[in-house]
């Protein structure tokens, strides 16, 4: 298989600067991780998310959960409004 057709069905992660294939649980524990550090370092003040006027309504409320819950920010914007 070509080196660049690998990320299609297996994760990569970076270990030591180089992308190396992963697990998927491995890949989703490494962004858990990463969220819960970002949160406890102060993501309601540095964290947020700008959606595009093309996501679904479904994909716009999963992301403004995402934002309130998971990361404890209501700084949310989309250029629907516009």
């Amino acid at each position: 298989m070509p080196k660049n057709t690998v990320r299609l069905t297996t994760p990569l992660v970076r270990d030591n600067g180089d992308l190396v294939p992963t697990t998927w649980d491995d890949a989703l524990d490494r962004v858990a991780t990463a969220f819960a550090s970002a949160r406890d370092a102060g993501a309601h003040e540095s964290f947020g998310i700008f959606s595009c006027s093309k996501a679904t309504n479904e994909m716009n409320f999963l992301a403004q959960k995402l934002a309130r819950q998971v990361m404890g920010t209501n700084n949310i914007d989309s250029c629907n409004r516009t």
